[in-house]
């Protein structure tokens, strides 16, 4: 007698089926990848929730005020006349504001606002941006008028192409997910032969923050956490500038030592810059479960051991990256094709270490 089978009583994927051999790949979705640093959404709330107390905003914006005044003294370099000129992420138009103060480089010279017709601030954060427009200086400029962009992040730009003899931004690009393309729109809407001038935060800023912030939580919790967002660093913007299609690049480094009673009195202005820790890969309030109070107790005395100098106040460093890039125009200087040299300088070096012996 056979055995029963079991396989009427199987249930219907348990049946083995003899199905076509196929392979499924990845696909990569329409459009360049965005890798995503910073969470925009995180650091618009900042923003507004900073320069909703108007009066507090103010008091700390003197580092937004010094990278804003260095920023139009390189303006001042550029012997020309900008009928139109955007200020790109314009935070509190502190870019307008240091135009109506900013002396000129001789004294028979006209002041800088009159060296525009009109200007454009633009920032996403509507609050900020309309911070001081009851202020005097409004009132000096020409013609000013500030623009909302709707999208907390500002690479789209809704402008259109070659419609500004000269872009500006002060302390906002280093918040861009996607800088290379933001660049690039930049060098679209900017005329032929125009300039882009930009001041970021630096991948050293605040390295001393940093530094005791891992040390205190590696003590305290055996462990270290991202308590300060990622910048960029100062080899790479030349790079980005050439790559979306500028010209005669300049990239210098600036550092800004500014003193604090306490490691309290940085985080509190931070905080009141709008400044804060936005990395998408941070702990969430971390006020309350992040950094507890060992942590900031630790984090107090360590900067001090290993940045102070014994005195009551201590130090912190802000890198400032500045940019200038050109679009491409007639009539720009353009270097030399590549081999049409006709003195080579192995000799002029070799000669020189000639005479240096023959001197000795």
């Amino acid at each position: 007698m056979k055995p029963a089978s079991l396989r009427p009583f199987l249930p219907h994927p348990a049946i083995r089926r003899h199905l076509p051999q196929c392979r499924a790949y990845a696909i990569q979705s329409p459009g360049a990848p965005n890798l995503q640093v910073f969470d925009s959404h995180t650091k618009y709330l900042q923003k507004e929730r900073a320069a909703s107390n108007a009066e507090r905003s103010r008091r700390v914006d003197y580092l937004r005020d010094e990278v804003a005044s260095r920023l139009c003294e390189r303006l001042l370099d550029i012997n020309r006349h900008f009928p139109s000129v955007l200020d790109l992420g314009a935070n509190a138009c502190n870019i307008a504001r240091t135009l109506t103060t900013q002396a000129p480089l001789a004294p028979n010279d006209p002041p800088l606002q009159t060296r525009m017709s009109h200007l454009t601030s633009a920032d996403w954060s509507p609050t900020l941006l309309h911070r001081d427009e009851h202020l005097p200086f409004n009132s000096h400029l020409s013609s000013h008028t500030r623009t909302i962009l709707s999208d907390p992040d500002i690479e789209s730009l809704p402008f259109a192409p070659h419609s500004f003899d000269a872009v500006l931004s002060s302390l906002s690009l280093h918040w861009v997910n996607d800088l290379p393309s933001l660049l690039s729109q930049v060098a679209k809407i900017l005329k032929p032969d125009s300039p882009f001038l930009a001041a970021i935060f630096g991948g050293d800023s605040l390295f001393e923050l940093r530094t005791s912030l891992q040390l205190a939580d590696l003590d305290r919790r055996g462990g270290v956490a991202t308590h300060v967002s990622p910048l960029a660093d100062v080899r790479d913007v030349g790079g980005l500038l050439q790559k979306a299609g500028f010209k005669l690049l300049t990239v210098d480094v600036d550092d800004i030592v500014v003193e604090y009673p306490d490691t309290f009195a940085l985080m509190q202005d931070l905080q009141a810059m709008g400044e804060s820790n936005a990395a998408l890969v941070r702990e969430t309030n971390a006020g309350l479960r992040g950094l507890g109070r060992d942590v900031l107790l630790a984090n107090e005395g360590i900067y001090r051991e290993l940045h102070g100098d014994g005195g009551e106040r201590i130090p912190a460093t802000w890198r400032v990256i500045y940019m200038i890039g050109w679009t491409a125009g007639e009539g720009q200087p353009e270097p030399l094709r590549r081999g049409s040299g006709d003195v080579n300088i192995k000799d002029i070096l070799e000669a020189g270490n000639g005479d240096k012996g023959r001197s000795r």
